[in-house]
């Protein structure tokens, strides 16, 4: 027998089922995605501001990225450079015992294996780049490659560096400029190795002409590793801005990252609320649908 009373509850009931699995599949997909909708078209109005923020994010983790490549450079300046001072300031030392003793065991070695750490710092490189080279990348910083190539060497033949440096954009219209010449670093030593190999080899003890020598180079010495101190301090001041766009450049992507997310990202707590709610709503709608769909005027007949 047709149900006749019971047919338009049942298409009404039928859409409130449709429109219940519904809102439970999109509840269910923002749990999976964690996010509100799975375009752009979903966010309406806010489309326009997530998109703008998007492009300010991307080209603010450009600078983040920028910022630590030139960080890192930094710290192998930094590192090369402490490496040089510590060596200059050991050799330093030893002349000075030397002269003040005139014993001189192993001075020769010690001098040599100074030299080769300041040419070994001054090659270093940086992903097959030589860090102390400025643009003439192609070329050896240093040249010299004994203590003895130094002999009647003018301080700027020693050196295959130029003055270019380079720059990389760390923020909006700001650009760092960075870099550090091989002859920068070492320019005032090379007369302090000229001069020290031109007084040897030294053997046991010092001559008196060879200590009048090593006392000038000593001279040389002091000047040569104030130099080398001072690059290294002006480094270090360009670490700390470089420090300080980078922080910058983080609380600025935090912020985009939370705007973005504020507009795209699901309330995780309030979805799982909602799809309990809905799996019970559509439960009931379910069983309300099965007992009208059992309902008969038969039943009702005498």
């Amino acid at each position: 027998m047709t149900r006749v009373a019971t047919v338009p509850l049942q298409q009404t009931l039928s859409s409130a089922i449709q429109r219940s699995q519904q809102s439970l599949a999109t509840s269910q997909l923002q749990l999976a995605t964690e996010k509100k909708v799975n375009d752009y078209a979903g966010l309406g109005l806010d489309a326009v501001r997530t998109l703008s923020a998007r492009s300010m994010l991307a080209t603010q983790e450009t600078y983040k990225t920028n910022i630590s490549r030139v960080s890192t450079t930094l710290s192998l300046y930094q590192a090369n450079l402490e490496q040089i001072d510590g060596s200059m300031a050991d050799l330093r030392e030893e002349l000075f015992s030397a002269v003040g003793t005139g014993n001189s065991p192993g001075l020769q070695e010690m001098i040599e294996d100074a030299f080769s750490g300041l040419r070994a710092s001054l090659n270093a490189e940086e992903g097959g780049v030589p860090l102390f080279a400025g643009s003439q990348t192609s070329d050896t910083p240093f040249i010299p490659q004994t203590l003895q190539d130094t002999v009647g060497l003018d301080a700027a033949d020693a050196f295959g560096n130029d003055g270019v440096r380079q720059s990389t954009r760390a923020g909006e219209g700001v650009d760092v400029a960075y870099g550090i010449g091989a002859s920068d670093v070492a320019g005032k030593l090379i007369p302090a190795f000229r001069a020290l190999a031109e007084a040897g080899p030294f053997g046991e003890t010092l001559t008196d002409d060879q200590k009048a020598a090593i006392t000038a180079a000593l001279d040389l010495l002091d000047t040569g590793i104030t130099g080398v101190r001072s690059v290294n301090a002006s480094n270090g001041r360009k670490q700390a801005q470089v420090e300080t766009l980078a922080t910058r450049a983080e609380d600025r992507v935090d912020l985009l990252t939370s705007v973005i997310g504020s507009v795209e990202d699901a309330d995780l707590g309030q979805v799982a609320i909602d799809i309990t709610q809905r799996q019970t709503i559509l439960q009931a709608s379910y069983s309300v649908f099965s007992q009208l769909s059992s309902m008969s005027l038969v039943n009702f007949l005498d």
